[in-house]
C-alpha cells in the first residue's frame, strides 16, 4: 500500500493552535485585522441603535391617520405609513441608480472567442 500524505487545513487546527508555518503575523496584518474589528463593533453598534431608533419611531407614532387617495380614501396607523413610504423611497432611489449607472457606464471591450480545446493544444 503506497504511503499516503497527511493534508493539514490552513489556519487554526482542531486544537486551537496555529500550523507552525503561520506562526508569525506581520505588523500590517495585524493592524487590518484589528482595524476589521473595530469596523465591525461600529457597524454593530450602529446597527443597533438604527433599530432602537425605529422602535422608538413606532412606539411614538400610532395614531390613526386618513390617506387620501385620487379615488378615496384610507385610515391607517402613522407609523405604517412612515415605514412603508420609507420602503418606497428607498426601493426608487436603488432603482434610480441603478437605471443611472447602466447608462453612464465605460462601454464593454469585445469579448474573444474562446478557442475549442483542440485548438489550445494545437497553438
Amino acid at each position: 500500500m503506497p504511503p499516503t500524505a497527511e493534508v493539514k487545513p490552513d489556519g487554526p487546527t482542531a486544537e486551537g493552535t496555529l500550523e507552525p508555518d503561520n506562526l508569525s503575523e506581520t505588523p500590517s496584518e495585524r493592524f487590518s485585522r484589528k482595524a476589521l474589528r473595530g469596523r465591525l463593533y461600529a457597524y454593530t453598534i450602529a446597527v443597533v441603535a438604527l433599530v432602537a431608533v425605529l422602535i422608538a419611531l413606532a412606539a411614538s407614532n400610532t395614531a390613526r391617520v386618513t390617506v387620501h387617495w385620487l379615488f378615496g380614501s384610507s385610515t391607517v396607523s402613522l407609523v405604517w405609513l412612515v415605514l412603508i413610504v420609507a420602503l418606497l423611497g428607498w426601493t426608487l432611489g436603488l432603482l434610480t441608480s441603478a437605471r443611472l449607472h447602466s447608462l453612464t457606464r465605460a462601454p464593454r471591450l469585445p469579448r474573444r472567442p474562446k478557442k475549442a480545446p483542440s485548438e489550445a493544444a494545437d497553438a
